[in-house]
């Protein structure tokens, strides 16, 4: 059954805008509050945010509706998403909550949820959340003696960067690495500059001073060329460009030239093999991770699962088949041996661990296999119309492009969660042949 109200990550949209508005966020507040109130201790949760202006609407709109439901809030102000999946647990709060768009721009916001374990909650949990937020909830409003109160905890930054710097090794120092960290003016922007700076490395920051509009605006994770111009122009030995929430990152080496994140699982995955401490004889990613990955892995003795997109798939399936590698291409990196999500700075260290247990530059770490060309295309179609039928009247010519691609690409088709699109990605040896495969796919949509 189609979800009202959360996508692959909670809940995201416009700013004031369904499903984006104060009386929405004021209803899952509510529903959360009230899913999340089981047994007789004092209740608690976590908000942590990032450096949007919208944040503060959003905000105000989430506490009254868990205080409405007895719950205690804590405000922690902007931290990275990963911290406050950490905090949650650390706190032994029954629920966390992180405003944010991720790498959106600064007129999107979105509410991201974490249950006591510090886990992304299942598609069913979310479906019985939305039912409540559609539900009268009346009866589940407290008595004006058990309301709960809200406080703001300040310095909780301190938690996360030392919690953060145990997954380097304790016997090695980043002395002597200079580094360029982009925090995309978003949640990370007082706290991933400190961590480098903490273990030992010469920090260069950039993109640090949010001011309410400005975050992921060119720069951070998917407008990385800044970055890239400056570990150049500085002579740095390593490039971090994180995104707005901070759980996901790109590098890029010495040279300039960016490492994503199929190639920052490839470096860790198999230094984590060379230690005996790689679980699952191989790493789990999505749909979108590259065929190179999946050769690469293979020349290596190790096996690439894959899941659909987003990284709270990734997540489940590493827990329910016991991996500790995972991720997205697009930087979510999750190492599940230090935290329960994707974290950018987590990601980064680990990438700066092997450089220094190898010595190796950047450039000689990464790159490890070469990508297979990708095409990605997007159709869009009327919103009357179903994308399922469409998909299934240009099945003859997706089944015809499968086999012509056989065991040297694949093609993968999927519908947009947000908008009327229809995703088609192409990947194989020959970029003409896929270029070509994906146009047909795209004309028989559209006939």
């Amino acid at each position: 059954m189609q979800k009202k109200y959360f996508g692959t990550d909670g809940i995201r949209g416009t700013a004031n805008k369904f499903p984006m508005t104060p009386e929405i966020a004021l209803r899952f507040g509510m529903a959360a509050g009230a899913y999340f109130h089981e047994g007789t201790h004092k209740h608690k949760v976590i908000i942590g945010k990032d450096t949007r202006r919208s944040g503060y609407m959003v905000e105000s709109a989430l506490v009254s509706g868990f205080t409405a439901m007895g719950m205690d809030v804590i405000q922690v102000g902007p931290m990275p998403t990963p911290a406050i999946a950490m905090l949650t647990r650390s706190m032994r709060a029954d629920i966390g909550v992180m405003i944010s768009a991720s790498h959106n721009p600064y007129h999107d916001n979105g509410i991201k949820v974490f249950d006591s374990n510090g886990l992304k909650p299942s598609d069913e949990i979310e479906r019985q959340i939305e039912a409540l937020m559609d539900s009268d909830l009346t009866a589940k409003l407290v008595d004006s003696s058990k309301l709960g109160r809200a406080e703001r905890l300040e310095n909780v930054r301190g938690r996360y960067i030392e919690y953060i710097k145990t997954a380097f090794p304790k016997s090695k120092t980043l002395e002597n690495v200079k580094v360029v960290v982009d925090s995309a003016n978003g949640a990370a922007y007082h706290v991933a500059a400190l961590v480098f700076h903490e273990l030992g490395a010469e920090v260069i920051a950039m993109a640090d001073k949010p001011n309410g509009y400005n975050i992921n605006e060119n720069c951070g994770s998917t407008k990385p060329q800044a970055m890239q111009d400056m570990v150049k122009q500085e002579g740095a030995d390593l490039g971090i460009a994180l995104d707005g929430d901070a759980d996901r990152v790109v590098l890029a080496d010495e040279k300039g030239n960016l490492i994503d994140g199929d190639q920052l699982m490839a470096v860790i995955a198999l230094h984590l093999k060379e230690e005996g401490v790689l679980r699952g004889n191989g790493i789990v990613a999505t749909v979108m991770s590259n065929l190179g990955l999946e050769h690469y892995l293979k020349d290596n003795g190790l096996d690439l699962h894959r899941t659909q997109v987003g990284d709270r798939y990734v997540s489940e399936y590493m827990r329910e088949k016991d991996f500790n590698v995972g991720g997205e291409q697009s930087g979510h990196i999750i190492l599940s041996d230090y935290s329960t999500t994707g974290d950018g700075i987590l990601a980064a260290i680990q990438f700066l661990a092997v450089m220094v247990e190898k010595s190796k530059k950047a450039s000689e770490l990464a790159h490890v296999f070469e990508p297979f060309p990708q095409i990605l295309k997007n159709f869009r179609y009327d919103p009357s119309r179903n994308p399922d039928e469409l998909i299934a009247n240009a099945q003859a010519t997706i089944d015809a492009a499968e086999k012509a691609l056989a065991s040297s690409g694949r093609i993968l088709i999927r519908k947009s969660g947000t908008e009327p699109l229809i995703r088609v990605m192409a990947e194989g040896r020959d970029e003409k042949q896929i270029e070509q495969t994906a146009n047909s796919i795209i004309e028989s949509l559209n006939s």
